[in-house]
């Protein structure tokens, strides 16, 4: 089983060294890029050292951010974010049992309430973002629509909105959510769940053969499921660790460095896509986006206030469950936390699954909304000319 998961490994590092070579380094950039690792590594562990939930992530992500718009043009690539999404599905997937299936199975109509609820408060921040935020409406519309922000960046290019933009509120959004969550669970603490932050790398028989099957899981994800459905990168590994995991055929196993390193891709991925173009593309409603988020966290917190009771958990687990962030994110965040994972980790993918069936139409209604002003033509020229 090793011997598959390494091959597997090969050929998906060979994947990502083609693109890595396309990015012709020059000494400058690798010097810039050995800085960027240095800062991140000092970052994770400084906020790990104060106790900081998802330290791990949340510090190279702002530590990239600090680079993006300092002009530094890095990016990564983007395959090895995927494995990083792939690591983070192995691991929600070493920590569900049959027990917690059962719970999830048991609590869905009011995972679908809650459902109902998040999307429609992102519909009425939309609708208020297209009236007043002087952005156009499909584009308005994409921006605040709750799910894995890679995917809704890909839904809106193909509904003809700019994706920059799109990209700017996603992000702009996710770390928002990523830092309120982060602060949040780290006041309150949560509730009996376990906090999975890795373990020992045991090179036993059973332990190597393990690692062989997750990295052979993590391949399969990012080079097939991904093609098949968005955000399948994370899916994939997710659902067949599951299935692996709970059935006892093989154990998954994840070393803890390799999770501290997949946290780092994730965070560094995101806080690159925050160059100076993109600051310049946004900076006309870079405050109505920021009031946007944190006006639709508020009120996803309430919500979350509301149904913590119904869904049998604690705030802590409801209200990252709730969160208008990522998949990816806020799993991170509730591994490294007491929460519950099965809660978070369900209804945020069907959360996602709803948004790529109801998305289109939730835009279209919400730009219905919008109204002619200086800001959105001047917006829908940048939009069409770029």
């Amino acid at each position: 089983m090793f011997d598959a998961g390494v091959l597997c490994l090969r050929l998906l590092w060979s994947r990502s060294a083609v693109r890595i070579n396309r990015l012709h380094f020059s000494p400058l950039v690798l010097w810039r890029w050995l800085a960027l690792i240095a800062a991140c590594t000092i970052a994770s562990l400084l906020l790990q050292a104060l106790q900081m939930p998802a330290g791990a992530f949340i510090g190279p992500m702002a530590v990239a951010i600090l680079f993006g718009i300092s002009g530094m043009r890095l990016r990564l690539p983007r395959t090895l974010f995927k494995c990083g999404q792939g690591v983070v599905g192995c691991l929600i997937a070493q920590t569900m049992t049959l027990p917690i299936l059962l719970t999830i199975l048991q609590g869905w109509p009011v995972m679908l309430l809650a459902i109902a609820i998040t999307l429609l408060l992102s519909l009425l921040v939309g609708i208020g973002l297209v009236r007043y935020g002087g952005l156009p409406g499909t584009t308005a519309a994409w921006g605040t629509t709750p799910g894995a922000a890679a995917a809704m960046v890909a839904m809106a290019e193909e509904a003809n909105a700019d994706p920059r933009i799109v990209a700017a509120m996603q992000y702009v959004r996710v770390i928002c959510v990523v830092l309120v969550g982060a602060l949040v669970s780290h006041w309150l603490g949560a509730g009996d769940g376990q906090s999975h932050r890795g373990a020992p790398m045991q090179w036993t028989p059973s332990g190597i053969g393990g690692l062989g099957v997750s990295l052979a899981v993590i391949a399969l994800g990012v080079w097939v499921v991904d093609r098949l459905l968005p955000a399948g990168a994370l899916l994939g590994p997710m659902v067949i660790g599951t299935v692996l995991h709970v059935t006892q055929w093989v154990p998954i196993t994840l070393p803890g460095p390799l999770l501290q390193f997949a946290y780092a891709l994730i965070g560094v991925y995101v806080g690159l896509r925050f160059d100076r173009q993109t600051v310049r593309n946004v900076t006309h409603a870079f405050k109505w986006m920021l009031l946007a988020s944190l006006v639709l966290i508020a009120m996803c917190a309430l919500s979350a206030a509301a149904l913590f009771s119904l869904l049998k958990t604690d705030f802590v687990s409801a209200y990252l469950a709730t969160s208008p962030g990522g998949l990816d994110s806020m799993t991170i965040i509730a591994l490294d936390t007491h929460a519950d994972i099965g809660i978070v980790a369900a209804l945020q993918t069907l959360r996602l699954f709803t948004v790529i069936l109801v998305g289109p139409s939730m835009a279209r209604f919400i730009a219905r909304f919008a109204r002619s002003s200086p800001a959105s033509s001047v917006t829908g020229k940048q939009q069409h000319h770029q």
